[in-house]
């Protein structure tokens, strides 16, 4: 690594982008005095539903009570199974156990690292009602696969597509069509309202419910006429917030394009460098579809005599940020209370150990790639078993 490299600014794993006309327009939602859900939320939902297609569209607080909110209105609780990926942010599965419902794990397809499509069919028991798929990376599902064994099984689908906002499959964008799609805009996304997330519905009366559950099941009429039929919670987004992605939502596609060229300029470095005699394994090189939300590789285990941790710290001494997204779900404790243990996943168990989130977003450039990529091998090469 040289001295140059070495001395440059601290390069995170990812950073936000938000323009000055945005900040501008915060200050002036602040100043409005209306800072809760209010106008600027209407105006999002409104901008969101055009982006796709004119579904409806409702805004909340985060990417992961949309996800309780679906099975909620979906009508799933106890007793009820729902099929997922064990390789995901822990809310995916978090959330059906929120509901009183069971998640039914389903390894992953190694090379995409979404779940494995071959497989679900065999978790279906009369108790599933349910499939929630995930993008990891924003690299989408196979839908079409999807959608035939949910239709077969007449099985709902809630797409946990937090990290696919801007991703596409055969040329329709991910949320356009479907089931319930799920979206974070959490800071790390592609999209962000700071913290937060929208819900994709299909009809009014999946609208008017999803409204209740976003605040304490509440239902107004007139000036004064109140009346709660359900249990809700306190999910409304914030008009702060929502300014934040009005501002965001123009430049999705910007951001997008400047991400796959990143992604591009990741693979012409990798292999220049010769990642595969190193053992490292790539993502799928998806240029078309993919929102390149994260840029994951998964590390030689068997040819490195040091764990993930120590990998990341000499990163990190070096000026590069990486991040672990993520371990296998059924692994923490609380899962394992619950009945699963090592080795039921060993697809999702060996990428939980040793994949490794690197720099993306759209700020960055070519050098900074080239000096995340320099920087990786570097340290694999010294940490390598003799």
């Amino acid at each position: 690594m040289s001295a140059s490299s070495s001395a440059a600014p601290f390069l995170p794993f990812t950073r936000p982008t938000i323009d000055d006309e945005t900040i501008a327009g915060v200050c002036e939602v602040l100043r409005s005095g209306w800072i809760t859900s209010g106008p600027q939320v209407k105006a999002f939902e409104a901008k969101l539903s055009e982006y796709f297609g004119g579904r409806p569209v409702r805004a909340f607080n985060s990417g992961t009570c949309t996800m309780e909110i679906a099975l909620r209105i979906a009508g799933i609780g106890p007793g009820d199974e729902v099929i997922t990926t064990p390789l995901s942010w822990v809310s995916t599965s978090n959330v059906i156990l929120e509901v009183g419902a069971r998640p039914v794990f389903v390894d992953i397809d190694p090379v995409t690292r979404n779940i494995d499509l071959d497989r679900i069919e065999a978790a279906i028991t009369p108790a599933t009602r349910a499939i929630m798929p995930v993008d990891l990376s924003g690299l989408p599902v196979d839908r079409d696969r999807l959608y035939a064994i949910a239709g077969k099984h007449k099985l709902r689908v809630i797409e946990d597509a937090a990290q696919s906002f801007g991703s596409s499959w055969k040329g329709r964008r991910i949320g356009s069509f479907g089931d319930f799609v799920s979206f974070s805009f959490h800071a790390n996304k592609n999209v962000t309202t700071i913290e937060g997330g929208c819900l994709v519905l299909n009809d009014e009366r999946e609208v008017k419910l999803a409204e209740q559950y976003r605040l304490q099941g509440v239902m107004r009429s007139g000036f004064d006429g109140m009346e709660v039929e359900v249990v809700g919670g306190k999910f409304n987004l914030t008009d702060v917030a929502a300014r934040v992605g009005l501002g965001q939502l123009p430049q999705v596609d910007v951001f997008t394009i400047q991400r796959r060229e990143l992604a591009r300029a990741y693979f012409e470095a990798f292999e220049k460098a010769g990642a595969k005699k190193l053992g490292l394994r790539l993502p799928v090189p998806d240029f078309a579809q993919s929102n390149w939300h994260m840029f994951q590789v998964i590390l030689p285990e068997v040819r490195l005599k040091v764990k993930r941790a120590e990998i990341m710290a000499q990163l990190h001494a070096a000026g590069i940020g990486t991040g672990v997204h993520y371990p296998a779900i059924h692994l923490f404790a609380l899962y394992r209370r619950l009945g699963w243990k090592d080795g039921d996943f060993p697809h999702a168990e060996q990428a939980g150990r040793n994949i490794l989130t690197l720099p993306l977003f759209p700020t960055m450039t070519r050098d900074d790639v080239a000096r995340v990529v320099d920087a990786l091998v570097a340290v694999i090469q010294k940490n390598g078993k003799a």
